[in-house]
């Protein structure tokens, strides 16, 4: 009896415990999720697909936009914050997450696409995770530490199953919550609801694009037989990558600066989509052509700029990438639905399309380079950003990725997407920064030092 009793209290056998119970918890949990996913998926082509043979329907977004914004008063409530309310809930579980986030940003999403909205995708899949895991939090009664823990699973389920992939799921949920920190408690439940959620959406039939970087030819040894390492391919990578961090801050500032600027200026607030979606129209019409519509992975016309037509020689503008993050952060900052992640992914592919021509460089590296890295900077996951390169692309270039993706991170700055996202490291030892706790509490302090800056030349002026 006391062998048993030591058996049941042995360390193996709490471990051995621990992984299945949080195997029973986390499969249905991650199955929904990726069902839920799935016929998120399916939506958003169609309503992509419908537009495209509608064009029409782009002069409905004010309309549409208006729509969304009653809708989320009127039933949203603290949906309203989105992957915020998530990151929130994890850090300090108070109201949890509503069951009613995951229609809403469902709907509103693909209400968004439909109308030619540029937004992303894996915003509504990590709310939709979010939603459906504090559902089953609970549902099943877990306390404080184990509703975090599915909390951050359905986040890794909505992550792995949008994107088809898994193990960058499971590193962006334990690495999106704090700068400079990993949540490793909850990397095993966080693993197996990637797995099951994105074997769900395979299952399901539904298909992932298919990224492919072209062969190149890799020789540069300054004539030295010993080099048997691309120097001159590396300085091109890292010189590229400081720029993918400038474009990731570039990126991260104008969203929360577009949403500022218009809750500041437009106090009827029910109007701010409406002149958010007549300037999407406005420059379309400026430019006449929709490239910049939507997600931006399928082509609406042979010659359109797209995600995998950034891989080839000739297949993005020079100022591709800068329009993409102008369309973006309009619509997302005037109050549409979506997510921003696929967006970065065109702005770094287009950016890095544009780079490989000025450095004589491969343009499909060039391309994938800038796919995860524009997103590793804006997000501050690095290491997730790798792990996709290499999900996606092969890791063939695993070096590059890394250097990529940790470069940007670096070079963005303590900016990102999530204004909830706590800096638990900061990424330069400065006593400037010793005193900020999260990356909202950054972007407000550079923004009282720029308005301060301002008024302290205004002065200066006046006196003169």
């Amino acid at each position: 009896m006391k062998r048993l009793r030591y058996l049941f209290k042995s360390p193996y056998f709490l471990i051995f415990n621990h992984l299945v119970r949080w195997t029973l918890l986390t499969i249905p949990v991650a199955i929904v999720i990726g069902a839920v996913v799935a016929l998120f998926l399916w939506l958003l082509s169609w309503a992509i697909h419908f537009r495209f043979a509608h064009t029409w329907l782009l002069y409905l977004l004010p309309l549409a936009g208006i729509v969304i914004h009653f809708v989320y008063k009127l039933y949203g409530k603290s949906s309203e914050k989105g992957n915020n309310l998530i990151m929130d809930e994890i850090h300090e579980p108070g109201g949890g997450v509503p069951k009613r986030m995951a229609p809403l940003v469902l709907g509103a999403t693909v209400f968004t696409h439909l109308f030619g909205g540029s937004a992303g995708r894996e915003g509504t899949a990590v709310q939709i995770g979010g939603s459906i895991a504090d559902f089953f939090g609970r549902l099943f009664g877990l306390n404080e530490q184990d509703s975090r823990t599915v909390l951050m699973a359905g986040v890794a389920a909505g992550f792995g199953a949008v994107f088809g992939t898994p193990l960058a799921g499971t590193i962006f949920a334990i690495e999106v919550l704090a700068v400079g920190r990993l949540q490793y408690d909850a990397i095993i439940p966080c693993l197996i609801a990637s797995i099951f959620a994105d074997q769900t959406v395979a299952m399901i039939g539904i298909h992932h694009t298919a990224y492919h970087i072209d062969p190149f030819v890799s020789q540069h040894n300054f004539g030295l037989s010993f080099i048997h390492f691309d120097y001159l391919l590396l300085a091109k990578i890292i010189l590229s990558s400081v720029l993918f961090g400038l474009a990731s801050y570039l990126f991260a500032e104008m969203a929360h600066g577009v949403k500022n600027i218009s809750l500041r200026l437009i106090k009827t607030t029910w109007l701010i989509p409406v002149v958010g979606g007549s300037i999407i129209i406005g420059l379309t019409l400026l430019l006449g052509r929709q490239d910049y519509l939507s997600l931006g992975v399928d082509a609406q016309f042979a010659d359109s700029v797209t995600i995998p037509s950034a891989f080839h020689q000739g297949g993005a503008d020079t100022w591709s990438w800068l329009w993409k993050t102008i369309y973006t952060t309009i619509t997302l900052g005037t109050g549409f639905k979506g997510g921003e992640v696929t967006p970065l992914f065109y702005i770094g592919a287009t950016l890095g399309n544009t780079l490989s021509q000025l450095l004589n460089a491969p343009v499909g590296l060039f391309a994938a380079l800038g796919f995860i890295a524009v997103f590793a900077g804006a997000t501050n996951t690095p290491l997730a950003c790798t792990f996709m390169g290499i999900e996606l692309f092969g890791g063939e270039y695993a070096l590059y990725f890394a250097i990529a993706c940790f470069t940007a991170y670096f070079f963005s700055g303590h900016s990102g997407i999530y204004s909830s996202q706590r800096i638990a490291i900061p990424k330069i030892f400065d006593p400037y920064y010793g005193n900020e706790t999260s990356i909202g509490q950054s972007i407000q302090r550079r923004r009282q030092f720029l308005s301060h800056s301002l008024s302290r030349y205004k002065d200066k002026w006046n006196k003169k």
